[in-house]
C-alpha cells in the first residue's frame, strides 16, 4: 500500500494547529493565574487625562490567607456559620405594591416609584401608600435618591436628567450628557461625570444639587468607563478608578475633590463593584476572576485615611456588591443558591435564579443563613430597617416589595 505523505503532513499539520488554538483558549481563558509578584509602584505619574495611570502611588496589597477570615473560621464558599431553624410557612410578608429604584428613609418609611401609574410614594409603617407628590414621571430608567431622602435625580430613556425635589416640588433640569450621579453625604452635592462627544471633553464633576457651580475635578479621557462617581459617608472621597494591573486584577485609586493623593488599593479580579460602609470606613466589593471560574465574590477591606486597603479579606460568599445592604455594622446580602461559571460575565443570567439570605459579621466573620421559610426569591434592593428589625427586598420576578421580620 502506498502511502500518501502529502495527505498525511495535511492532516498531522491541521492536527498541531488545533491543538496550538485550543490550548491557547486554555490558557487566555481558563487557566488559573500564577499568583504575581509585587511590583516597583514608587514612581508616580499621571496620565494625559489626568487620572493616575496603572503603577502610581502606594497601593496596600495586604491579605489575610483567603481561606480564613479574621477570626480564624473557615471561609468555605456559600456555607453559613450558623443556620436558622425551618419552618412549614413563608416567613415574608407581601406588602402589596410594586417597587422600583426603592429607598429606606430614616422615619422607616420605604420610597418608591410605582411604574403602574408613573408617580412617587411612601410606605409607612401602617402599610398604607402616601403619593410623595402628584406629578407623574413617565417612564423613569433609573433613580438616584439624596441620603436627606426629600430629592431625587431621575433619568429617562432620552438621556434627559431632572433633580426632582419632594419637598418643595421643584424640578431642575440637568445636562443630558451627566452621567453616574451620586449626592454628597448632606444632599446638598453631586458627583457626576461629565462625558462630552470629544474625549476631551469629559470630566469627573462635582455641583451643587441643582446643576450650578460645576467644577472640573479630574480629566476622564477615554477611560470615563473605569471611574464610579461613589461619595463616601465620611466626605473623604468623591469617585474609584479602577484599571489593570495584569488579567487577574485590578488597581483602585480613590479621588478626593481636591487632589489628595491616597494610598491605591489592589483588587484580587475584575468588574469592581463598591459599597461603602454606613461610616465610610469599610468597604465591602465585589470581583470576579480565573481563580473562583469568573464568578462574582465578596471581599472587606478598610477604606478610610492611611488605612486603606488595610485587612483585606475574602467573605465567603459568590454574589455582587450590590445584592447587598449595611446595618450599622451587619451586612446582609442575597446569594444566589447556584451560580454557572462565568456567572460574574453575565449577571443577568441570575435574575430568574433564587437566593438565600445571609446575615454577616465583617468583624468575626460568622455567616448565618436567614430563614425564608418555604418559598424562595430572587432579591434585589435589599434595606434595613434603622431599628434593625426588618429587612426589605424587591422580588425581581414580580417587582413586588416584600419584607422579612429580623427580630
Amino acid at each position: 500500500m502506498t502511502i500518501n505523505y502529502k495527505k498525511l503532513g495535511l492532516i498531522i499539520g491541521f492536527l498541531i494547529i488545533a491543538g496550538a488554538i485550543g490550548y491557547f483558549i486554555f490558557t487566555f481563558f481558563f487557566k488559573p493565574t500564577l499568583e504575581q509578584t509585587q511590583e516597583n509602584i514608587n514612581n508616580q505619574t499621571t496620565g494625559a487625562n489626568g487620572l493616575p495611570q496603572a503603577n502610581q502611588g502606594t497601593p496596600n496589597t495586604s491579605t489575610t490567607d483567603n481561606s480564613q477570615l479574621p477570626n480564624g473560621q473557615n471561609n468555605a464558599i456559600n456555607q453559613p456559620t450558623t443556620t436558622t431553624s425551618t419552618t412549614t410557612q413563608d416567613l415574608t410578608t407581601d406588602l402589596g405594591v410594586q417597587a422600583a429604584d426603592t429607598k429606606l428613609a430614616g422615619n422607616g418609611q420605604m420610597q418608591y416609584y410605582n411604574q403602574a401609574d408613573n408617580k412617587f410614594y411612601k410606605l409607612g409603617a401602617d402599610g398604607k401608600s402616601v403619593a410623595m407628590s402628584d406629578k407623574q414621571f413617565f417612564d423613569v430608567q433609573k433613580v438616584t435618591w439624596s441620603p436627606t431622602n426629600d430629592k431625587a435625580i431621575l433619568e429617562f430613556p432620552d438621556s434627559s436628567k431632572v433633580l426632582y425635589n419632594f419637598t418643595t416640588k421643584e424640578q431642575v433640569t440637568l445636562p443630558a450628557h451627566w452621567q453616574d450621579f451620586d449626592f454628597s453625604p448632606a444632599g446638598d452635592k453631586i458627583v457626576a461625570k461629565s462625558m462630552g462627544v470629544d474625549p476631551e471633553n469629559r470630566w469627573l464633576i462635582v455641583a451643587n444639587d441643582d446643576g450650578t457651580q460645576a467644577k472640573q475635578i479630574e480629566a476622564l479621557g477615554e477611560n470615563g468607563a473605569d471611574v464610579i462617581s461613589s461619595w463616601s459617608p465620611n466626605n473623604q472621597t468623591i469617585a474609584m478608578y479602577a484599571t489593570g494591573v495584569d488579567y487577574n486584577r485590578k488597581e483602585v485609586y480613590f479621588i478626593g475633590q481636591n487632589g489628595e493623593n491616597f494610598k491605591s488599593m489592589i483588587v484580587e479580579g475584575r468588574d469592581f463593584q463598591p459599597k461603602w460602609s454606613p461610616q465610610g470606613d469599610e468597604l465591602l466589593y465585589s470581583v470576579y476572576s480565573a481563580d473562583n471560574d469568573y464568578k462574582p465574590t465578596l471581599w472587606l477591606a478598610d477604606a478610610q485615611g492611611d488605612n486603606i486597603g488595610n485587612n483585606r479579606r475574602m467573605v465567603g460568599l459568590e454574589t455582587w456588591a450590590d445584592k447587598c445592604s449595611y446595618a450599622t455594622s451587619t451586612i446582609y446580602c442575597a446569594v444566589p443558591q447556584t451560580l454557572d461559571r462565568g456567572a460574574g460575565l453575565f449577571p443577568a443570567n441570575s435574575d430568574s435564579t433564587p437566593d438565600y439570605l445571609y446575615k454577616i459579621n465583617p468583624q468575626t466573620g460568622v455567616k448565618e443563613q436567614i430563614n425564608l421559610g418555604t418559598n424562595s426569591y430572587t432579591m434585589k434592593n435589599l434595606s434595613v430597617s434603622s431599628d434593625g428589625q426588618y429587612l426589605y427586598f424587591t422580588d425581581v420576578s414580580t417587582n413586588t416589595l416584600r419584607k422579612i421580620k429580623l427580630k
